[in-house]
């Protein structure tokens, strides 16, 4: 008889799976990044991929290139495709609205993935940014045995950016003896940060410490302390493979506060999913935690 019971309930469970994999026959997803010249976002993309094969789900994925206009546009062309998903990853928060609309008033559920989008939003995956920036901040701080002079190197002013500094700034505030002596902008990018705190260096002889909004920024930050031959301390937010293979290595670069971009499109699809199935009780905003990576667990660690 147990083993009967046993049968039973497996056949159950497989009868649900089937169901449930059923019910995505047909389903069609449509994600549309801020950028895609980003390892971040490229991680999203194939953890997206993976899901939507294991689903059955035609995918539909589109490149902003930091362009709203383009973003609302391809939106637009989605809901032509006929999406029932709309993943957004936002490249403006509040230019993103006229699409979120949109793509609620065609009854598509709207999940927005690492950074908010305003409007009729389903629900708001996305990283612990603020925390992320204190935690290197921080770290960064600690390191410094908590006195001279820092720099950060800022992002582009979307919401998670803006947090990651919030975030900073608080975290500093804790050290008295520090002082914030720069602020400029690398726009997350290599070379543009690259030159941005080639200019940081020579202009602070004694600057200590420097924080980037992420670790594309902090690859620039990077060639420039080492061309410079001056003993000045990194941190930075991402976990990207290239900073964590540096941190590893034992160079300037001593710490990233780790997101996980896979587990952010996964769950935000799951999100989706649970309302496309009925759910009632979705939450309307799930924070992902981070995790700092040093020298001691970046030898194993990866998105």
């Amino acid at each position: 008889m147990k083993n009967l019971m046993k049968t039973v309930s497996a056949a159950a469970l497989c009868v649900a799976a089937s169901t449930a994999f059923a019910a995505a026959d047909g389903l069609k997803i449509g994600m549309t990044f801020q950028e895609m010249n980003n390892p971040y976002f490229v991680s999203m993309q194939e953890a997206l991929q993976e899901a939507a094969e294991m689903l059955g789900a035609e995918l539909v994925i589109t490149d902003a290139g930091h362009d709203v206009a383009k973003q609302i546009s391809d939106v637009e062309d989605m809901l032509q495709q006929n999406i029932d998903i709309l993943l957004v990853n936002p490249t403006d928060s509040a230019g993103i609205e006229t699409a979120v609309k949109m793509a609620k008033d065609a009854g598509v559920i709207v999940v927005a993935v690492d950074a908010n989008a305003n409007g009729p939003v389903d629900t708001f995956v996305g990283s612990k940014n603020r925390d992320a920036g204190y935690m290197s901040c921080k770290y960064m701080g600690d390191k410094m045995g908590g006195e001279g002079e820092v720099a950060i190197l800022d992002g582009i002013p979307v919401v998670p950016i803006l947090q990651r500094v919030e975030g900073c700034k608080a975290a500093l505030e804790e050290f008295p003896s520090i002082e914030l002596v720069d602020m400029q902008n690398g726009r997350q990018d290599r070379s543009v940060a690259l030159g941005v705190v080639e200019n940081m260096i020579q202009a602070h002889p004694n600057l200590k410490g420097i924080f980037s909004v992420n670790d594309g920024g902090a690859m620039g930050a990077l060639a420039a302390i080492q061309g410079s031959g001056r003993d000045i301390l990194l941190t930075s937010v991402d976990g990207a493979p290239e900073a964590v293979a540096a941190i590893a290595k034992g160079t300037p670069f001593i710490e990233s506060t780790a997101q996980f971009p896979r587990d952010q499109v996964r769950v935000g699809l799951g999100m989706a999913l649970a309302q496309l199935w009925g759910a009632r009780v979705v939450p309307a905003e799930v924070p992902i935690d981070v995790m700092v990576v040093d020298a001691e667990n970046a030898e194993g660690f990866s998105w």
